[in-house]
């Protein structure tokens, strides 16, 4: 019997059931049809809560659903404080289960320790004719005390449901520590993800690639549509199944560093549309409240360190959550980034954030970027700031003063504490691709077309549209695409970046060096 043509991507589909394909057409059928309204959607939604970050917590999960019958899915990791000795793990059960569990061990067969974990709850009503009220369960771990350079082997489990036994035991997989020295490793990004074969895709490049962890530059799942931070946006909160489903191929054994897009902000969930953030993923704990913005935090992985930032608190163009943390945020990047210079055997430091400093494409630039971290970065000498947004790859020259510092050709070089910052836009993680203005050509490797100039725009704090002729402009890409990050230390420690479209062809590259 032929199956019904439901629009599942075909990739998505082989791993799912056909129940799943459904609910994936449903889901797909409510975004374009629905918008939620204010009232509807009024009042607390996050229940069952607890523990570090997470929002205040409402009454137990409960389930009569047997243990035995229900599954994990949707592993993900991140680092704890310390990448060196902590990790996180979270997964999502499809019910409520009672005490949910890793087990971790050195082999797959010898999986001896314990570790409890809790669940959080995410409620979200339904709404008369769009969609039905869902519970969706969220369950994390922390495993601390960690050997550096370590792989180890985990299970997720809970009553009825352990990993160890052999009917589980295939869904035991690795992760390794970071090690206790500084040497060569790598790590990817990108932003704009969402679900589909193109998402798909990108995970599996993202895994050849043997990356340490991935950034990921927000604008994550796309369950809210319209990305304005309101009410009226539309959102089907089953996406997120789907999603971590997709991307738990790579996501269980590579950490998911994740910060927030503006399409992240789910105004259905307090405070300020984060709940549903802070119920998903466990991140971080930099000494930035992850109640006020989960997306914030900051982490050292051998000469590098990497700094996350919520830029919805800070956008002129979608202004939703402008200004949420009342200029804390801003305060502790300054106090961050002085904080890694300072720090023995960091030689570069990375930010990641969603909206663009600097780009030509859809969005633009953003003003609020620029006027409130931009001047922290030239402080701080910031090695290299990667962006999402605009769905496309664009990469600037060296950027100083906000202008042109140092040409950075393809297979150029820079080093920052003389030539400025290199901004790079990786938004081409599978959602839908953007271009270039009119008569802007692509110029990448194997095709360059340099420009003189390129006439675009930038967002001011009255939600103007304000052109602007600029220069910076080096390589432009329409097309899927990730960042790969490799990073060398020593006697002249540089980081090696690339640009990898999905069939693994390389369409930018060049070197950020200390002391070039």
């Amino acid at each position: 019997m032929d199956l019904p043509d439901i629009g599942v991507p075909p990739r998505l589909a082989r791993r799912m059931s056909m129940a799943e394909q459904y609910e994936y057409a449903r889901t797909k059928l409510t975004r374009r049809r629905a918008l939620v309204t204010a009232g509807a959607v009024a009042g607390g939604l996050l229940t069952g809560c607890s523990g570090p970050g997470a929002p205040a917590a409402g009454p137990t999960a409960t389930s009569k659903v047997p243990g035995s019958a229900v599954t994990p899915f949707g592993r993900h990791l991140a680092f704890g404080a310390d990448p060196r000795t902590a990790m996180r793990v979270s997964w999502q059960v499809p019910a409520a289960v009672k005490r949910p569990y890793v087990r971790i061990g050195a082999r797959p067969d010898e999986l001896g320790a314990k570790v409890a974990a809790e669940i959080r709850a995410l409620h979200t009503p339904g709404v008369r004719g769009v969609r039905l009220a869902l519970d969706q369960y969220y369950v994390h771990a922390a495993l601390d005390d960690l050997l550096p350079d370590t792989t180890y082997y985990y299970g997720v489990g809970h009553d009825g449901f352990d990993p160890a036994s052999t009917e589980h035991r295939a869904s035991v997989v690795p992760f390794r520590t970071a090690p206790a020295s500084p040497g060569p490793f790598v790590f990817t990004a990108f932003g704009d993800q969402g679900v589909s074969d193109a998402a798909e895709a990108g995970d599996q490049l993202v895994l050849r690639q043997k990356p340490a962890f991935h950034l990921h530059a927000g604008d994550i799942c796309y369950a809210n549509a319209k990305g304005r931070g309101t009410e009226e946006d539309g959102y089907d909160p089953g996406f997120w199944d789907l999603f971590l489903k997709q991307n738990e191929q790579v996501a269980r054994s590579v950490p998911w560093m994740v910060t927030t897009g503006n399409h992240d902000m789910e105004a259905w969930y307090s405070p300020d549309g984060y709940g549903g953030q802070l119920a998903r993923f466990s991140l971080p704990d930099s000494g930035f409240d992850p109640r006020t913005a989960p997306g914030v935090y900051s982490f050292v992985y051998g000469n590098v360190g990497v700094v996350a930032l919520d830029a919805n608190d800070v956008s002129y163009e979608i202004p939703a959550n402008l200004g949420h943390t009342g200029g804390r945020q801003t305060k502790w990047l300054a106090g961050r980034l002085r904080e890694l210079r300072a720090t023995e055997g960091v030689d570069f430091v990375v930010v990641f954030f969603h909206h663009c400093a600097y780009s030509t494409s859809t969005h633009a630039s953003d003003g609020g970027v620029r006027a409130e971290w931009l001047p922290l970065f030239a402080e701080h000498r910031v090695d290299l700031v990667i962006n999402g947004h605009n769905h496309v790859y664009e990469r600037t020259d060296a950027i100083r003063n906000g202008e042109v510092g140092r040409p950075v050709p393809i297979g150029g070089a820079t080093d920052p504490s003389r030539d400025g910052t290199v901004y790079v836009t990786a938004g081409g993680g599978g959602k839908d691709l953007y271009g270039f203005p009119p008569g802007v050509a692509e110029s990448y490797e194997g095709r360059v077309k340099d420009l003189e100039s390129v006439d675009t725009f930038h967002w001011t704090r009255s939600r103007n549209a304000r052109k602007e002729t600029v220069e910076w402009s080096r390589v432009r890409y329409r097309g899927f695409s990730l960042l790969k990050v490799e990073a060398e230390s020593g006697a002249r420690p540089r980081l090696k970046v690339s640009a990898l479209a999905h069939d693994g062809r390389r369409v930018d590259h060049f070197e950020v060096r200390r002391g070039a």
